[in-house]
């Protein structure tokens, strides 16, 4: 059972190194399709700057996490500590999330469309298929076979 279960594994860190790449792909979008630019300029300048700064450092935070998953990938298949802990973040990270989807966002509040929903649909599986990826790695290591 343990082979298979490291060759998916194996497959799901690379897949998740390379989803957070995906995950970029929206979050440029996301302030034109969500019309940022008008809804920030009602702000004042500083707190625009900080919506736009924490921004960047989400961004920042996603590419850290694919370069290191797909850089420190064998690290994080031998459960090297510092893998572990790296695996750990990642894990917290991406289940936190999802939490914050299912139960502070709510359903009537975001964009209307067909493309928004089907978006939504599939970040969340993504965001989701992260957290599951990073945990499994993690628990590879800790629980006892």
């Amino acid at each position: 059972m343990k082979p298979l279960f490291d060759t998916l594994l194996n497959l799901a860190l690379w897949l998740a190194g390379i989803g957070h790449f995906c995950i970029l792909i929206a979050s440029f979008q996301m302030p034109f399709r969500l019309g940022w630019p008008e809804d920030l300029a009602k702000l004042r300048e500083f707190n625009r700057k900080i919506i736009w700064v924490s921004g960047a450092f989400i961004v920042l935070t996603i590419i850290a996490f694919g370069t290191l998953t797909l850089a420190l990938h064998e690290e994080l298949m031998r459960g090297d500590r510092a893998a572990l802990g790296l695996a750990a973040f990642i894990a917290v990270f991406w289940t936190f999330r999802v939490l914050v989807d299912f139960f502070y966002f709510k359903h009537a509040g975001w964009p209307k469309g067909p493309q928004f929903v089907l978006g939504h649909i599939l970040l969340t599986a993504l965001f989701i298929a992260l957290a599951g990826t990073y945990w499994a790695a993690l628990l590879r290591h800790l629980l006892p076979t």
